[in-house]
């Protein structure tokens, strides 16, 4: 089956980038689906902008591109004829569970149906269908536009064919498509982030080093070479008798709390929820907030594009 018809089910942040990559297939056309009427126009053509000032399209790629997306409020029209769904509302079991049920009923038999999910188990969202083969799970990283990794989960019951299928889709489309093997809390890459977050808030929590010097630390030792260097290939780099060695004496003095930090909860607890509210573990003015915004999405643009 060639996957010429995409469906994207949820018009919003994440739906909107989904559907702007499907477009990187040229004969790919793609429906956003939403129960209200939503104007996705101006949000899709900001972020093609964003790459054209940078020379990454013309303005005629990005008219063409825009052409192929649509938008419907019937589910019917949306998704009746699609060749792959992507389902990307809010995290909620009970909404995601709904949906599949509604496109079991809707879509063509064949048609391979994909939830959208950084937190949610793939397994618990097939629940409730009849035909699981073609379900299958996956993790766009936000901005999904720009961060070339999508993790394409086996839920209990999928097809390893399924998930090949949408793994060449998405590499077709520009992103780095990998297969994670079990539906595990938090899939590949979150486990390996939010492990480092916890050690990097327990830093802050022990009084080691304060919040700014955390992040320094990473930006200018290892986080520099991680996009060329991953952790694995790192430790057959040094060797793997050093890197027993390492963990042999230092695992024993690093963070393996079960439960979120205290430092986090106070944080939460009292409203200082970072960027939100201008203050977190550091403080920030409207100015600043905005700038690393943007300046994220310059450096993602310059690591993917060379623009």
């Amino acid at each position: 089956m060639t996957i010429k018809k995409v469906a994207v089910i949820g018009a919003g942040m994440m739906g909107k980038g989904i559907a702007q990559v499907c477009t990187n297939i040229e004969e790919v056309e793609v429906c956003l689906y939403d129960v209200q009427e939503v104007d996705i126009y101006p949000d899709i053509e900001k972020s093609f902008n964003q790459l054209g000032a940078k020379g990454v399209f013309s303005k005629e790629e990005i008219d063409e591109r825009m052409s192929r997306i649509h938008f419907s409020t019937d589910l019917k029209e949306a998704a009746g004829e699609a060749d792959l769904v992507f389902e990307c509302v809010f995290e909620n079991l009970e909404l995601k569970q709904s949906i599949f049920k509604q496109l079991e009923e809707t879509c063509k038999e064949h048609a391979i149906l994909a939830t959208n999910t950084s937190v949610m188990s793939p397994t618990q969202i097939s629940e409730k269908m009849k035909t699981k083969a073609r379900f299958v799970g996956t993790h766009f990283w936000n901005p999904a536009y720009l961060i070339p990794l999508v993790e394409v989960v086996i839920a209990d019951g999928t097809s390893f064919e399924v998930a090949q299928k949408v793994i060449d889709f998405l590499n077709r489309a520009g992103k780095k498509a990998v297969l994670c093997k079990k539906d595990v809390p938090g899939f590949i890459a979150n486990r390996m982030q939010h492990a480092l977050w916890r050690e990097a808030i327990s830093i802050v929590e022990h009084g080691i080093a304060d919040a700014k010097t955390v992040d320094e630390a990473v930006k200018y030792s290892f986080g520099l070479r991680l996009p060329q260097l991953g952790p694995i290939e790192n430790a057959d780099m040094v060797g793997t008798d050093l890197t027993y060695n390492i963990h042999d004496y230092v695992l024993n003095y690093l963070e393996d709390s079960k439960r979120p930090s205290p430092v986090l909860t106070d944080l939460k607890d009292k409203g200082d929820l970072g960027f939100k509210t201008g203050k977190g573990f550091m403080e920030y003015t409207k100015e600043e907030i905005q700038a690393s915004k943007d300046n994220l999405n310059e450096y993602l643009i310059k690591m993917i594009y060379g623009k």
